[in-house]
């Protein structure tokens, strides 16, 4: 088993900015794909961001593209969502997620490992 702990989110007014981390620990056997999601109160849970395992590829929904950056960390089996210009719009619960293999980095099923979730509210 992979578990996946999410940490890093809070209380933010709107254009300040966070840093979420994912740390993953367990029987990890590679570099797996991770994803970060977000599901807000009464909505789906929907894409954000994702990157590759191997080529270091990166992808953003429209919605946070220019704002948000993905990195990771392998040798400290970590990955970080840097969240900058923060809108009210991003309030939800974040929730990172890995897979063994993932086809389409924004299809839920694709993923075999979820965290917890870390609430992020965006307010005045």
């Amino acid at each position: 088993q992979v578990q996946l702990v999410e940490s890093g989110g809070g209380l933010v007014q709107p254009g300040g900015s966070l840093r979420l981390s994912c740390a993953l620990s367990g029987d990890i056997l590679e570099y797996y794909p991770v994803g970060w999601f977000r599901q807000a109160p009464g909505k789906g849970r929907e894409g954000v961001s994702w990157i590759s395992n191997s080529d270091g590829g990166t992808k953003y929904a429209d919605s946070v593209k220019g704002r948000f950056t993905i990195s990771r960390d392998d040798a400290k089996n970590t990955v970080y969502l840097q969240m900058n210009n923060l809108k009210p719009e991003d309030t939800a619960v974040y929730y990172c997620a890995a897979g063994i293999l993932v086809i389409e980095p924004f299809r839920l099923n694709d993923y075999d490992y979820w965290g917890q979730g870390t609430q992020v509210t965006v307010s005045s």
